[in-house]
């Protein structure tokens, strides 16, 4: 069953690198402008980020292996609309489609604290976990190496017979669960929830494409602030809403979530810098020139060594807590930042880099949902990790912007080319090593020893609550 839920997130995540190696040539195969190709990246993202916590309360309500086959079902679905699609409306909606199975993730680790003993539970959370990373480190070179041996329709079909795999076998091998909350689907604080991240994510993902300060970015931004925080004030007055705001402001779930903020714009800033280091030309005189097959076979390493650590992680949780794991991944990734800051000059060192990276990610990911679940009930599982995976998904839109626009701002003109300098590069670096130092120091403000919570039903009857 966690191989089967591993398999799921790692296909799902291996959607988020699928587009990069035609990224620069989709203008030219779907016939559109640079502009309107950008969105084929920033439509999954905010698919993904609205969905997560969505799915995550569907999955508790009426069934987390029924809704993850529904998620692998979409994510079919998109992959065959991309693999048919010659124009870009077609590839935005498959996109789009694809994006919703990044809920995948949470839904399984919800589904392991049902199913699991306890002795078992800590390295099937770490291995379904480091899907995160793993998928992403492993989608860059197989799409690459797909796309040069046969076309760019290819790698969907083979994104499509994967996800058909991952259907086939959740439904054969993964087990109903039967923890169920109780309480009706809150319709309007999804649409509160998707229009408020929605236009929150639009101004973040596109910012350096308009402009900060660009009327659409600033009216986006404000737009969303405004109606996610009419979207809380809503929830609150709900007995049975789509996410409990007062579990989520518990200090250990607060704080491992602007934890998972921190690390995931660390982890996705490793992931720009080493890439544009690598493939940037050599003339620009800090670029190292290699081709995109062999970059991502440079950055592979980071992602297996992730998947390598999840074993060890789940050990190392049992001996000394997912509060110290935490703490002790985020250093290693802030050491991946710092060291690149020395030695940036051979591809060897980024490779070092990124498995010491991929070795801290592997940590922090396996702690984070289990600290989330020793605070929520096991009925609210699947919404608590969505929840998790959301801030996730924050820390990645705005790594992709505040990384982005040092990249593009900190340049040197070559000839017809402009390119990020070396000290480009380290700024970057060191504002990734910074956002890891924070995880690091949120991660020991969690409290210690927080009661396991069990279920308990409201008063008034309808959705658990945690009694801890």
């Amino acid at each position: 069953m966690t191989t089967v839920l591993a398999l799921a997130g790692m296909s799902a995540t291996f959607m988020g690198t699928l587009v990069v190696p035609i990224q620069a040539s989709l203008p030219q195969l779907l016939d559109a402008t640079r502009s309107g190709t950008s969105w084929v990246i920033t439509v999954s993202l905010l698919t993904a980020s609205v969905l997560t916590p969505i799915s995550g309360r569907l999955g508790d309500l009426f069934g987390k292996r029924r809704v993850i086959a529904g998620l692998l079902a979409l994510l079919v679905l998109g992959s065959v609309i991309c693999a048919l699609s010659e124009t870009l409306v077609p590839m935005l909606v498959g996109r789009a489609l694809q994006g919703a199975a990044t809920a995948v993730i949470p839904l399984g680790i919800a589904i392991l604290r049902d199913e699991l003993p306890p002795a078992r539970l800590a390295v099937g959370i770490a291995t379904v976990s480091a899907t995160l990373g793993v998928g992403g480190a492993l989608g860059l070179p197989v799409s690459a190496i797909v796309i040069d041996t046969l076309n760019w329709h290819a790698i969907f079909w083979f994104a499509a017979g994967l996800a058909g795999l991952d259907l086939l076998l959740v439904l054969m091998i993964v087990p109903r669960s039967m923890a169920r909350a109780t309480g009706a689907f809150d319709v309007w604080g999804a649409i509160g929830l998707a229009l408020g991240l929605s236009a929150l994510m639009l101004g973040i993902s596109m910012g350096n494409a308009w402009g900060w300060v660009s009327a659409p970015v600033l009216v986006s931004g404000v737009t969303g602030i405004v109606l996610l925080v009419l979207w809380a004030v809503f929830e609150l007055r709900l007995g049975s809403p789509l996410v409990d705001l007062r579990l989520a402001v518990r200090p250990a779930i607060l704080r491992t979530n602007l934890a998972s903020v921190a690390m995931g714009f660390a982890l996705f800033a490793t992931s720009i810098v080493s890439s544009q280091l690598l493939v940037q030309p050599a003339g620009t005189g800090v670029g190292l020139g290699m081709g995109l097959v062999g970059a991502s076979l440079v950055m592979m390493p980071g992602g297996l060594a992730m998947m390598a650590m999840s074993p060890v992680a789940g050990h190392l949780m049992s001996r000394i807590g997912p509060r110290t794991l935490l703490a002790l991944g985020s250093l290693l990734l802030m050491i991946s930042h710092v060291f690149p800051l020395f030695f940036m000059t051979e591809p060897w060192q980024l490779l070092v880099a990124g498995i010491v990276a991929g070795l801290g990610v592997g940590l922090g990911y396996a702690a984070m949902p289990m600290l989330i679940m020793r605070s929520v009930p096991s009925a609210e599982t699947a919404a608590a990790n969505g929840l998790n995976g959301l801030a996730r998904t924050l820390g990645t839109a705005i790594s992709s912007a505040v990384i982005g626009s040092l990249l593009a701002t900190l340049t040197v003109q070559v000839g017809p080319v402009s390119a990020p300098t070396a000290d480009g590069f380290r700024v970057a670096f060191a504002v990734a090593a910074a956002a890891s130092a924070l995880s690091a120091l949120l991660a020991l403000t969690i409290p210690r020893g927080i009661p396991e919570c069990h279920d308990a039903p409201l008063p008034t009857g309808g959705r658990v609550r945690a009694e801890c």
